[in-house]
């Protein structure tokens, strides 16, 4: 599992292989703020219908 730097270090790279999975995503979906995470992980539940801990492991395993 990643931890937040690496994430952060890759986020460009993790946006795309989320957008190749999800097509109907956005690049405004997928904004990654420092504070705002759990508002961008809110967007991405509404969108794709998936609970948090859903979406953290697919990111997790990106």
């Amino acid at each position: 599992m990643k931890n937040l730097e690496e994430l952060k270090g890759t986020w460009n790279e993790q946006k795309g292989k989320l957008k190749k999975m999800f097509a109907d995503l956005t690049d405004n979906d997928l904004i990654y703020k420092d504070g705002k995470k759990d508002e961008m992980i809110g967007r991405l539940q509404i969108k794709l219908g998936k609970t948090k801990e859903e979406l953290h492991k697919i990111i997790h395993t990106l």
